[in-house]
């Protein structure tokens, strides 16, 4: 797979999934299985837990987590003891998890392990920050469920997205779900100095003004809008949401006579909890949405099964995700097969 050289420009690497039983841990040891044969080192990690032989949901078979000599990976003290691989322990964090201890370790002899990682994106950032500072030139992070979060630029640098029968077992669904998320994983970025300005901003509605400044709106949530008399165009018509925006508030910028002039300015994707038509009329409108940090989207990967026991023509829906997304998508499972 030509991604595999993609991945390894990158630091730091997210697998995450529209859903629950995408294939994301499929991807993730086809992954880890190309870079031991390529000899490239790594560590890998996960937040909440990943690896389980049962779905915990449906009660099928899931495959569990490959590793292999010299990759790094951090587990909790109760899944490190459940290893079925050889190993040596080079760090062992001392906050703790609901599942203990968080533990560091290389691996001597490969097999089969049980990851559960940190319990916050602030942690993960940590450990992906250590790893780097030692030299490891690659951290993959596998998502449990289907957190996005983990995907932001702000944890990891790159990230492959997990599709599937799962999301829907009617391709063209399937294709229009893909393709809305798609969308807002590659928004257009902003220019370098407003991106320095705003960065820092935490929380709250700021405006940003026709010579470039930044003004706070004192709107701590942008759900205040309409409860709250505040006048948010007084400095223009270029905002910037520092947190999680919904449909609220792009149906209130919509419903402005301002609203062909508007901007509006997200930290990245993942705090976009929008929907495909409150979007799609916003910008039918003349409303534009762009982000401080845009994701790197290395790959699209397909699973054609669900646990429900659909099966989806694996080369139909392939093709028609490639041609709606203008990307390559893979069936890794084929590939694993084959």
């Amino acid at each position: 797979m030509p991604f595999l050289n993609e991945i390894l420009k990158h630091r730091s690497l997210s697998i995450v999934g529209l859903e629950k039983n995408t294939g994301k841990t499929v991807c993730l040891n086809y992954i880890l299985g190309r870079l031991h044969q390529m000899g490239a080192d790594c560590a890998v990690t996960s937040i909440g837990v990943d690896g389980e032989q049962t779905d915990a949901v449906y009660g099928s078979a899931k495959p569990e987590i490959t590793l292999y000599e010299r990759m790094l990976f951090i587990t909790s003290e109760k899944h490190y003891r459940q290893r079925q691989l050889v190993s040596e322990i080079t760090a062992v964090d001392p906050r703790r998890t609901s599942l203990g201890r968080l533990v560091t370790a290389r691996v001597v002899c490969g097999g089969k392990v049980l990851l559960s990682g940190a319990a916050s994106t602030g942690m993960l950032r940590s450990q992906i920050e250590t790893f780097r500072s030692q030299g490891v030139p690659l951290t993959i992070v596998d998502g449990a469920l289907s957190r996005l979060s983990l995907a932001s630029p702000t944890v990891t640098e790159a990230m492959v997205l997990a599709t599937g029968a799962a999301v829907s077992p009617n391709i063209g669904q399937l294709v229009s779900k893909t393709r809305f998320v798609c969308r807002l994983i590659e928004l257009d970025e902003v220019d370098g100095s407003l991106q320095r300005q705003l960065s820092p901003v935490g929380q709250g509605l700021w405006a940003v003004d026709s010579d470039g400044e930044v003004h706070d709106l004192e709107l701590k949530s942008v759900f205040l809008l309409g409860k709250k008399e505040c006048n948010i165009f007084k400095y223009g018509t270029t905002l910037f949401a520092a947190g999680a925006v919904s449909d609220h508030l792009l149906k209130y910028l919509a419903s402005q006579k301002t609203i062909a002039d508007t901007r509006l300015i997200v930290r990245d994707f993942t705090k976009l909890f929008i929907t495909p038509e409150v979007y799609a009329n916003y910008i039918r409108r003349g409303g534009r949405l762009q982000v401080l940090q845009r994701s790197n989207l290395v790959a699209v990967c397909l699973n054609p099964t669900s646990p429900q026991g659909y099966n989806l023509n694996s080369e139909t829906a392939c093709a028609a995700l490639s041609e709606a997304l203008q990307l390559p998508v893979y069936d890794v499972r084929k590939v694993n097969r084959s």
